[in-house]
C-alpha cells in the first residue's frame, strides 16, 4: 500500500536532547558550568525556580529512555555531550566516570539501532572558561579545540555524526545582546567578537576530525527565514540585514567557509568588526561541514523601522528592522510562537539553491505547551495538536525532497520533557511526558503516532 507522504530510504527518524537539559547537573562528579552558576546566583530568573540539578535523569535513566526510543522506532538521536562533565573545569583530564556513562550511552544506543549524533556544545560553557571570558577569549577556542579532539579520541569508534556547535546564535543573542543567558552582558562588539571567535572554534574542531576520522562532522543551525512585511525595497532591506545577523552569520563560514560581504561592510561602517588572525581565513575556508543540522521552530518577520534608533543607544542589530506581527498569523498560544510550516520548505530551496544543496536534516522542530495535563485523557496526554504540528511541517519537508532538496531526516525537539533554560519546566515539548516528583515516564499520542510514521517511513493524510 502505497502512503500519501513516503520519504526516502534510510531516512532518519528521531528525537534531540542536551546535557544541561536533561542528564541533571548533580548527577555523577562534573564540573560547573554557567546554567549551573546562573541558577545558584539568580533562581527567580528560573521558572518556578526549577534549576538544572536533576532535570530529566537522564544520567540514571538513559536505559529506560533508550527503550523507550526503541519502542517508537527511532533510528537516530542526537544528544550533546557536556563539556565541564567530561572535562571539569573545560582543560586538563578527562572525567572518567564521564567517559564511561556516555560510552555506556552510545552503547545502549548502538545496540538498540539507534545512531548518535553527537553535539560538542549546547550552550553550556564550563565555568572557569567563562570567568576568562568564554567565547569572548581566543584562548577558548584552543581549549575547545582539545575537548573535540579527547571526545572524538574517546568515541569517534562509535560515533559517525558529530555536530560541533548547536545554534551558535542563541549564545550570541542570549549572553551578549538580549540578557536571557549568562553572562548577561549587553554589547553588541563582544557579541561579534563571541560568534567569530565561535566559528574559529568550529573550523578548529572540523578540520582536527576530517584529519583523522571518517565519519561526518557538521554544525546545527536555528535558521529562522527573516520574511519582509511587504516587498516594498525598504522593507526588503530590512530583512535582508536581519538574515545576515541572525542566518548566515554562522551559515556562509559554515557552509561556504566565508562571511557575506555585505556583512563585513555593515559591521566596518559601524566600527563593529571583530578582532581576527590572518590565518582564519584559510581556516574557515578550508574547514567546511559535511552535514548540515537545522532547527525550525517559527518564522521572523520584519519591515523597515518605524523610528530612527536612539543615537546615543548601544549598537544592536535591531538598528536595522523591526519585528513585524502579521495579521491573521497561525499561533501556538501557549509559546507565544507563530505556527508557519513552509517556513521548513523555504530553508530547504534556500539550501539547495544558494548553498550548494548541502546534505541536511530537521535536527529540532517542535511544539511546547504549558499545563499538558489539561489534555490527560485515561493516563495518556492526548496532544492532537502535537501530531497536527509535525505532520504538517512534514508535509513541507516531503515537498522539498521532491524538489530534489538533499535532506536525509526530521528530529523532533524532544524525546521525552526536559529542562529547558530559563523556562525550566514551563512547557512541555516531549513524546514522552515527565512527572518531576517521581520521574515517571509516559508516552503521549504524538508517540505512537511518530512510531507507526518512523516504522512505515512515512504516513497518509
Amino acid at each position: 500500500m502505497s502512503l500519501d507522504y513516503q520519504f526516502p530510504e534510510n531516512f532518519w527518524w528521531g528525537s534531540a536532547a542536551s546535557a544541561t537539559q536533561t542528564e541533571g547537573g548533580e548527577n555523577g562528579p562534573k564540573g560547573k558550568n554557567i546554567w549551573d552558576k546562573w541558577y545558584e546566583s539568580e533562581p527567580n530568573r528560573f521558572f518556578e525556580n526549577i534549576g538544572p540539578e536533576v532535570t530529566s535523569d537522564f544520567y540514571n535513566r538513559f536505559k529506560e529512555d533508550i527503550a523507550n526510543m526503541k519502542k517508537i522506532h527511532h533510528n537516530s538521536f542526537r544528544l550533546s555531550i557536556s563539556w565541564a562533565r567530561l572535562i571539569p573545569g573545560g582543560r586538563g583530564d578527562v572525567n572518567p566516570e564521564a567517559v564511561d556513562f556516555y560510552s555506556k550511552v552510545f552503547d545502549e544506543l548502538i545496540r538498540n539501532d539507534i545512531e548518535p549524533f553527537v553535539t560538542l556544545y549546547h550552550f553550556d560553557m564550563p565555568l572557569e572558561l567563562q570567568e576568562i571570558g568564554g567565547w569572548e577569549n581566543r584562548e577558548v577556542t584552543e581549549a575547545y579545540a582539545d575537548y573535540a579532539e579527547k571526545a572524538f579520541e574517546l568515541f569517534g569508534d562509535r560515533v559517525k555524526k558529530w555536530f560541533t556547535f548547536n545554534e551558535p546564535v542563541v549564545p550570541v543573542e542570549g549572553g551578549y545582546l538580549y540578557d536571557f543567558h549568562y553572562p548577561n552582558i549587553v554589547d553588541a562588539k563582544k557579541a561579534i567578537q563571541v560568534g567569530y571567535n565561535t566559528m574559529v572554534a568550529h573550523a578548529k574542531a572540523v578540520k582536527l576530525y576530517h584529519e583523522n576520522y571518517d565519519g561526518k562532522i557538521g554544525i546545527v543551525l536555528n535558521l529562522t527565514p527573516s520574511y519582509p512585511r511587504s516587498q516594498n525595497p525598504a522593507d526588503l532591506k530590512a530583512s535582508h540585514i536581519c538574515d545576515l545577523f541572525f542566518n548566515r552569520s554562522f551559515l556562509d563560514p559554515a557552509v561556504k567557509g566565508e562571511y557575506p560581504q555585505d556583512l563585513i561592510d555593515l559591521l566596518a561602517e559601524y566600527n563593529q568588526l571583530p578582532a581576527t588572525k590572518p590565518e582564519d581565513k584559510a581556516l574557515l575556508k578550508e574547514n567546511l561541514v559535511d552535514l548540515l543540522g537545522v532547527n525550525y521552530y517559527q518564522p521572523r518577520r520584519v519591515k523597515a523601522r518605524d523610528s530612527q534608533p536612539n543615537p546615543d543607544s548601544p549598537f544592536m542589530p535591531d538598528w536595522f528592522f523591526d519585528n513585524y506581527e502579521m495579521p491573521g498569523r497561525k499561533m501556538n498560544p501557549y509559546r507565544g510562537w507563530e505556527i508557519y510550516e513552509k517556513g521548513i520548505y523555504d530553508i530547504m530551496i534556500n539550501l539547495k539553491e544558494n548553498y550548494g544543496n548541502i546534505e541536511s536534516f530537521i535536527s529540532e522542530n517542535g511544539m511546547g505547551v504549558q499545563n499538558e495535563e489539561r489534555f490527560l485523557v485515561d493516563g495518556r496526554i492526548e496532544d492532537d495538536y502535537r501530531i497536527d504540528f509535525i505532520k504538517d511541517h512534514l508535509k513541507w519537508l516531503h515537498k522539498s525532497i521532491q524538489e530534489g532538496c538533499n535532506v536525509k531526516g526530521y528530529h523532533l525537539w524532544t524525546f521525552m520533557d526536559n529542562w529547558s533554560w530559563m523556562n525550566a519546566y514551563k512547557n512541555r515539548y516531549g513524546f514522552y511526558s515527565v512527572d518531576l516528583k517521581t520521574q515517571q515516564r509516559t508516552a503521549k499520542k504524538s508517540a505512537s503516532w511518530f512510531a507507526e510514521a518512523s516504522e512505515k517511513n512515512g504516513f497518509n493524510d
